[in-house]
């Protein structure tokens, strides 16, 4: 089974259904159900996801909504060495530098995300969820 990390835009995508990018982002989440490919996030996505949903809605339906999130994926711990190591990486936004050494800390090898431009620094596969699935 394929792991792949998602980044928090590819969340948002779908649960605000943020078009063009909602079908595709919406298909990882098919093919996770599906039990074709593991999702792995970070624990960032929910306490920013959580921000955002609730701006756009209650707090209540932010919270069913990430817990429906959570039945689909697996939560990735953010620890002193990730923090140590995105600190002293070349990222410019320092929340994908997290993410991305919370993914190589638990040996991921592609990261989904829209943001293409973000994760230049990467050294794994990094790709936009219309190009992971049109490879699958």
């Amino acid at each position: 089974m394929t792991k792949v990390f998602i980044d928090t835009d590819i969340i948002l995508d779908v649960f605000a259904k943020i078009e063009p990018f909602y079908i595709y982002s919406a298909q990882l989440f098919t093919l996770a159900d599906s039990k074709k490919i593991k999702i792995y996030v970070s624990t960032l996505s929910f306490a920013n996801i959580n921000y955002i949903l609730t701006k756009l809605k209650n707090a209540s339906e932010a919270r069913k909504i990430l817990t429906r999130l959570k039945a689909l994926v697996t939560v990735l711990p953010i620890d002193d060495k990730t923090i140590e190591l995105a600190l002293g990486s070349d990222f410019k936004d320092f929340e994908d530098a997290i993410q991305y050494y919370s993914a190589i800390g638990q040996k991921i090898k592609i990261i989904i995300t829209r943001n293409l431009p973000d994760y230049k620094m990467a050294k794994i596969p990094v790709m936009t969820a219309e190009e992971f699935i049109k490879k699958e």
